[in-house]
């Protein structure tokens, strides 16, 4: 009910979440009950309507990078890309109100004062709180969000859309910006029909890029191509030279940037350049921690100036860059929506590499 505009929301003793249990190898989600979280007086509740679950979720309850246990931190729901409503602020809090629509993204929280913080660069903090790694992420429909690093979602961009803006769609555009392309060059997406992958091909019509998506299957074709926009699709079990179908498309002569999201590309990732000079890899994608790695020869660096870069999750501003996107319809929905009884099931599909686009769990669907 509203009262002098700011509404007031009934918050429940307990809430539904994902809980990962036997964390490891052979880890399983598991929907349970949980204590919904005590906030502090500088921060906001958010009721999250929807997550998206991401690749990143599945190897921190796999503990396959190079990171500590979730355990360690007393952490028991992964993900990061929520999308739901502010239903309490703390006592200190200065401009957010209930009722506002608010995302939670891949980091919780940064110190705000050291050089990187207040260089537009926050995410790579020393002190950056990891969601669903060093805090409960957003598996739980009740989390806490300090106010100064809470994103508000602008009406327009529904929550099965705006819960993969926090990191799947804002990772990429991020990468893409920082690439340094033009409108007009070539950007090739290995693993283009995936979550990230796909938002990306959409992001860079939407910049004027050209690009060509490489992944298989019929399914994945038509969504890269259809919705996606890509000018080209190349599908890898197909094509006895993937390098090569690249440069014949590319100019004959190779991408201007080659966006690295599915990471059994990095081997192979610098042959899709080609000859092209001033080409450059991004590296999106996270590996199993020593599996994937990639082979730079100098010389073809020098004298093609061609250069490898990585970029991590998203600033604040560019995920609300991202956000105008959507809002302007140039990033399509490609999510496929679970009820919390498959949340499990979606999880292992996507570790599996069985889903197209995006999984979403739909917190208020049973």
């Amino acid at each position: 009910m509203a009262d002098d505009k700011v509404q007031t929301f009934d918050i429940p003793k307990t809430c539904k979440a994902g809980v990962v249990v036997n964390e490891g190898p052979d880890f399983h989600v598991e929907v349970q009950d949980v204590p919904v979280p005590e906030i502090g007086s500088t921060d906001v509740l958010i009721k999250l309507n929807a997550t998206g679950i991401c690749h990143s979720d599945i190897h921190f309850m796999l503990n396959d990078w190079a990171l500590p246990k979730m355990s360690v931190f007393g952490t028991k729901c992964a993900g990061h890309e929520g999308a739901g409503v502010i239903v309490k602020v703390g006592d200190a809090v200065k401009t957010l109100k209930p009722g506002m629509r608010a995302g939670f993204k891949p980091v919780q929280d940064t110190c705000g004062a050291c050089e990187l913080c207040r260089g537009g660069l926050e995410c790579y903090c020393a002190k950056a709180v990891t969601t669903g790694l060093m805090v409960d992420g957003s598996y739980k429909q009740y989390v806490v969000s300090p106010e100064r690093y809470t994103t508000l979602i602008p009406d327009g961009v529904h929550d099965f859309v705006a819960g993969p803006i926090m990191c799947a769609a804002s990772t990429i555009y991020t990468s893409i910006k920082e690439s340094g392309l033009r409108p007009g060059d070539w950007a090739v997406f290995p693993g283009a029909g995936g979550g990230v992958g796909l938002q990306g091909v959409q992001l860079a019509k939407a910049m004027g890029l050209r690009a060509v998506a490489v992944d298989t299957g019929e399914s994945k074709r038509k969504l890269c191509i259809e919705t996606g926009g890509a000018e080209e699709f190349i599908d890898f079990k197909k094509v006895d030279n993937v390098a090569e179908e690249i440069a014949r498309i590319c100019d004959g002569i190779g991408a201007h940037g080659v966006f690295v999201t599915a990471v059994q590309s990095y081997p192979s990732a610098l042959s899709y350049l080609g000859g092209r000079v001033g080409g450059k890899v991004m590296c999106i994608g996270l590996p199993p921690a020593g599996t994937l790695t990639m082979t730079v020869d100098p010389s073809m660096m020098c004298f093609r100036k061609q250069s490898v870069r990585g970029t991590l999750v998203s600033s604040m501003a560019d995920v609300d860059k991202t956000l105008e996107f959507a809002k302007r319809g140039l990033l399509k929905p490609i999510y496929t929506v679970y009820p919390l009884s498959q949340f499990n099931e979606a999880v292992q599909k996507l570790r599996r590499g069985e889903i197209a686009g995006r999984a979403v769990i739909d917190f208020n669907q049973e």
